[in-house]
């Protein structure tokens, strides 16, 4: 019964994404604006399914920063922690529009000035999950004010969640990104990671049952290994129950953002006391939606769509 069923911290930014599908960007010659930032996104969704959500995250003091708050607060999210950096521009992202993983690239300023004051721990108290992402814990002082929160987070009770989408252009020093990511999810972690997301973070191809080992042995309570068309393995209770879930053939109009659709719906399901198979379930089923929606989700969704 906390305030929050949500409270997701990191970079709130300006998606400039292409209009058509295309092969990449160099393919790609008109852009649309959007709101963007996966842990914007993962509240954004979680609001759309009519629970509570806030955000930590930091813009410029600019009309993009202005932008981002307004698209933000449509969608019923809680807006009062995200802090204007006076220094810094509000980030942007020109991302590809496909049917497989998008080819992108990061201007970063503003989204990486998180600050520990930022994350008070009267805040992570009301708050049921506290969830991040590899993007947020790639720059410092977001990185060190984030990792800090997690292990608070964790001792008040505060489930800390990891979409692991570790990008090697985002974060070029892999082995320091796995040893904030080890950091992360020692605090009994609920990860999330995809087949691409685990290939750029080992360097090569890797198979999911080493992935999951892996993760389990840095602390992490529970991770789920998404793989697309072949479904899903969620591995939980510190590795000691497993299931795999599969997916219905569909016609896929938009993949981008589908990531933050699963884990918004697997999530949704975990604050609501579901079992594992109910939460899996749930984030395909709003996957799926999100997968024939082109651009971001309805503004509200129906619940009932995840069950």
């Amino acid at each position: 019964m906390k305030k929050y069923a949500l409270l997701s911290v990191g970079e709130l930014l300006v998606d400039v994404i292409g209009t058509e599908i295309q092969n990449s960007i160099l393919d790609t010659a008109a852009f649309e604006r959007f709101q963007g930032g996966s842990p914007a996104n993962m509240a954004a969704n979680m609001a759309r399914l009519g629970m509570s959500s806030a955000i930590v995250s930091c813009v410029g003091n600019d009309n993009l920063g202005i932008f981002l708050k307004n698209e933000v607060a449509k969608t019923g999210i809680d807006i009062s922690h995200v802090a204007t950096d006076e220094t810094q521009p509000t980030s942007i992202v020109i991302v590809s529009r496909t049917k497989g993983t998008p080819d992108f690239i990061a201007y970063r300023t503003a989204d990486r000035m998180i600050q520990s004051h930022h994350i008070p721990d009267s805040l992570l108290a009301e708050s049921a999950i506290f969830h991040t992402t590899c993007f947020a814990l790639s720059q410092d002082p977001a990185q060190s004010a984030i990792v800090d929160a997690a292990k608070r987070a964790n001792a008040l009770g505060c489930r800390v969640s990891l979409d692991a989408n570790y990008a090697p252009q985002i974060w070029p020093d892999r082995k320091q990104a796995w040893e904030t990511i080890s950091a992360y999810c020692s605090h009994n972690a609920l990860v999330k990671l995809s087949e691409d997301d685990a290939e750029r973070i080992y360097g090569h191809k890797v198979s999911e049952e080493q992935v999951i080992q892996d993760f389990h042995a840095m602390g992490a309570d529970l991770v789920c290994f998404t793989k697309g068309g072949d479904g899903s393995t969620i591995s939980y209770e510190k590795g000691t129950k497993t299931i795999h879930l599969g997916v219905k053939p569909i016609e896929v109009i938009d993949a981008t953002g589908a990531g933050d659709a699963f884990w918004a719906g697997f999530l949704t399901g975990w604050t609501e006391g579901k079992t594992v198979e109910i939460c899996a379930n749930a984030g395909g089923n709003l996957a799926a939606l999100k997968l024939v929606t082109k651009g971001p989700l309805p503004a509200v969704v129906d619940k009932a769509v995840l069950y």
